[in-house]
């Protein structure tokens, strides 16, 4: 039987990254990479804070260098992270991300090679050769399962929308298995917030495309702190602001109500993904524990979402002030 983890056992750790917390992206340094004259000054402030120099010009390299640091920083955790379940949780995401892109690039006859990122559990070459091949036996059982399904479906309906309804359940109910195993409390009431955000995206998208139940039914996961079926009704019924309200998605829900009925779904996305972040950050006060790692895991992700927001923006000429509509709540 494997060792209890004490809270104890990530003091190392947890000073670490408490350490590392000046160098993340702040609001502050947002403010000048949008004001910044040019896309590569604003690059330079990325530079600051420990990331590779990259052609500001080039959305290529953008993505290299997010990818590189995603890489980066899930080995520099693995080195120390007591319980490395913890950070592999984070690492599905990259699983299915990769099937998702392979499974269509086969259908399509298409590379993927460019699509692929290099930060799941299993190596994206490893992942490569086992959806070209059609043998998924190396895979881990529950991606396993899910590669087999979405794949089968993929190839008789030429359909690629129904393969990633299949990828995405997938998805979330082995990274919700996952938290619950490491046994932190803290990290599965955040990856049952993403599915809630997830769940309340699916339902404001459904509707904003006129869609009914059955839709529903495909896009709706299970593992939220909101059952499926209540925001499936909820959804029909005209009642999302009703179910969410009692939750920290309420505005959310507010905004996404108007972006059913065809506002922009600009704020209302944004609302989502900081209420998600709200839940990271209720551990900022606690000095030491597993909720330091997840934390720090999850403000690194709203950073480089970001990065890409900012970057590409300014890449594409838009103005300041549309890019700041964009961004969501930095961490710190």
């Amino acid at each position: 039987m494997a060792k209890k983890l004490k809270d104890t056992d990530y003091l190392f750790i947890s000073t670490y990254l408490h350490s590392r917390e000046r160098d993340l992206l702040t609001n502050a340094r947002m403010e000048r990479m949008i004001d910044a004259p040019t896309a590569e000054e604003a690059a330079k402030v990325l530079v600051e804070i420990g990331y590779d120099e990259f052609d500001a010009s080039s959305q290529r390299e953008l993505g290299a260098v997010l990818a590189r640091e995603q890489e980066k920083l899930f080995q520099d955790l693995y080195r120390f992270v007591p319980d490395k379940a913890v950070v592999d949780v984070f690492k599905v995401k990259y699983d299915y991300h990769n099937l998702k892109a392979l499974l269509k690039a086969r259908a399509t006859g298409a590379d993927a090679g460019r699509l692929l990122l290099d930060a799941g559990r299993v190596p994206a070459e490893d992942m490569r050769r086992a959806v070209m091949e059609g043998d998924y036996g190396s895979l881990p059982e529950a991606l396993r399962q899910a590669a087999g399904e979405a794949g089968e479906v993929l190839s008789t309906t030429g359909d690629p929308q129904l393969s990633d309804f299949i990828l995405d359940r997938a998805y979330y109910a082995e990274m919700l298995s996952a938290a619950r195993a490491t046994g932190s409390g803290f990290l599965t009431r955040y990856v049952q917030a993403s599915i809630d955000a997830a769940n309340l995206r699916g339902a404001v998208r459904t509707l904003r495309m006129k869609k009914g139940a059955d839709m529903l039914r495909r896009v709706l996961v299970e593992g939220g702190t909101i059952r499926a079926d209540s925001v499936q009704a909820a959804a029909l019924n005209g009642s999302l602001e009703d179910l969410y309200r009692p939750t920290n998605l309420r505005q959310a829900a507010e905004l996404g109500m108007a972006a059913a009925g065809g506002g922009s779904l600009t704020p209302f996305e944004k609302a989502c993904d900081d209420a998600v972040t709200a839940v990271a950050a209720g551990a900022k006060s606690v000095p030491f524990g597993v909720e330091a790692v997840v934390s720090f895991l999850a403000a690194k992700e709203i950073e480089f979402t970001a990065v890409r927001i900012i970057m590409s923006g300014r890449m594409a000429g838009i103005k300041g002030d549309i890019i700041r509509e964009r961004l969501r709540e930095a961490y710190v």
